[in-house]
């Protein structure tokens, strides 16, 4: 997540990708990314909605239907 693009993104009412998927091929951008298990189920993703952002005010959040265990 690039919180520079975050902040920009609000500053100057763009709408650029944040989040940055690493690869040995290179990085993708994405507004949305779905992180999938071995057998291809979704598992979790993380999400970038600036315009509509949680009650909280998050712009940028992970959803699972799995146990989270914070740490």
């Amino acid at each position: 997540m690039n919180q520079h693009v975050i902040r920009r993104n609000r500053a100057q009412g763009e709408n650029k990708p944040v989040l940055t998927v690493k690869t040995y091929k290179g990085n993708r951008y994405a507004h949305e990314t779905i992180i999938r298990d071995p057998d291809g189920n979704e598992v979790a993703r993380i999400v970038y909605r600036p315009e509509t952002p949680l009650s909280c005010g998050a712009r940028v959040w992970i959803e699972t239907d799995l146990l989270v265990e914070a740490q």
